[in-house]
């Protein structure tokens, strides 16, 4: 049987040297070392040794054993360092693999735009947490109590008990303008400052649509702010952000936290002013609600409103886009589908 494990040896040896692969080299393993292998059936005959003929083959079967998996050990580091070794026989005058770059999201390109056109004008930006309280959301900002925007159907409220006051009251903020109340309660007036967010709407999504998108706002506060000077900046920053003189128009419109208020809308730039499915074949598109700041909420944010007055505008932001590059479906741009973003790189 000691003939046997020396022959064995011998054997298995040659073969784990002979092994050009991982996978000859894992066949010889199993093949020597396995249940069914030689050496196994070795171990199995050993009963009918005497003692001391059992003794010395188990300590000789345990050397050939360990040798073997010490020889197979050294010939895989082999075969994988010579598999790392670099193949210098490549062609160096064949074109490369063209990497695939990333880019920025259309939303955020054009906020990044907007804040480089109002920091030109002196503006700041500002920033809120997404989940607010009824009292920011609607209380400061002249919302009555019964208005329709409080109801479930439209904002996102989230689970608290019901005798909760109104700043503990929490939602998903259903628009950005309870900011404009935090930062001059924060920081007073005169303020100029925008605040760009994601807003939350409990509503059915179209082409026009969506229950989490993208707004703009900008609000100015100051003494004798007149409506010419808003008038100027809304044209003002369309003009940056499009490259193009836009023709805009306002129409009077009412909104809890602006007196006088106006809704403002811009040309179609999908379809020119023609007529599409974004403009509801009406040529004209809303873009934002804009006006001054009610006396009510000045006095909220701790303002006196015969001393200050302003102009304040929220931009639809993905409205804004699509316009940019003439897409008729807001959907696209949170459809996080590659085929269609990697066109705006």
């Amino acid at each position: 049987m000691l003939k046997q494990l020396e022959q064995l040896k011998e054997e298995a040896l040659a073969r784990i040297q002979s092994a050009k692969t991982l996978e000859e080299l894992n066949g010889a393993r199993t093949s020597v070392l396995g249940k069914k292998g030689p050496l196994t059936e070795i171990l199995k005959g050993m009963g009918k040794l005497s003692p001391t003929e059992r003794k010395e083959t188990g300590r000789v079967a345990n050397e050939v054993k360990e040798h073997l998996l010490a020889a197979l050990t050294a010939r895989e580091e082999d075969l994988i360092a010579q598999g790392s070794v670099l193949d210098y026989s490549l062609d160096p005058t064949r074109p490369g693999a063209r990497r695939r770059l990333g880019g920025l999201h259309p939303i955020t390109q054009m906020c990044y735009d907007l804040n480089d056109a109002f920091q030109s004008m002196g503006f700041e930006i500002y920033e809120e947490p997404e989940i607010t309280s009824e009292a920011f959301a609607f209380d400061r900002l002249n919302f009555p109590a019964a208005h329709p925007a409080r109801e479930s159907m439209d904002t996102y409220w989230l689970s608290g008990p019901p005798e909760a006051s109104a700043e503990e009251k929490l939602c998903l903020r259903p628009h950005l303008t309870g900011g404009s109340v935090r930062y001059l309660l924060e920081h007073g007036a005169p303020a100029r400052f925008v605040y760009p967010g994601r807003v939350y709407r409990n509503e059915n999504t179209d082409a026009r649509h969506e229950r989490a998108f993208f707004q703009y706002e900008a609000l100015i506060v100051d003494r004798d702010f007149s409506f010419a000077q808003g008038q100027l900046l809304i044209k003002t920053v369309l003009e940056t952000v499009f490259g193009i003189e836009v023709d805009i128009r306002m129409r009077a419109g009412f909104f809890p936290f602006v007196e006088p208020g106006f809704e403002i809308d811009m040309k179609c730039l999908v379809c020119q002013g023609k007529g599409c499915k974004v403009c509801k074949n009406v040529g004209w598109i809303e873009v934002m609600p804009g006006g001054t700041p009610h006396p009510n909420v000045l006095k909220s944010a701790g303002l006196d409103p015969a001393l200050w007055s302003g102009f304040y505008i929220n931009i639809g932001l993905d409205r804004l886009v699509m316009m940019r590059y003439g897409v008729d479906d807001v959907r696209l741009f949170h459809s996080t589908d590659l085929r269609f973003l990697s066109q705006f790189k």
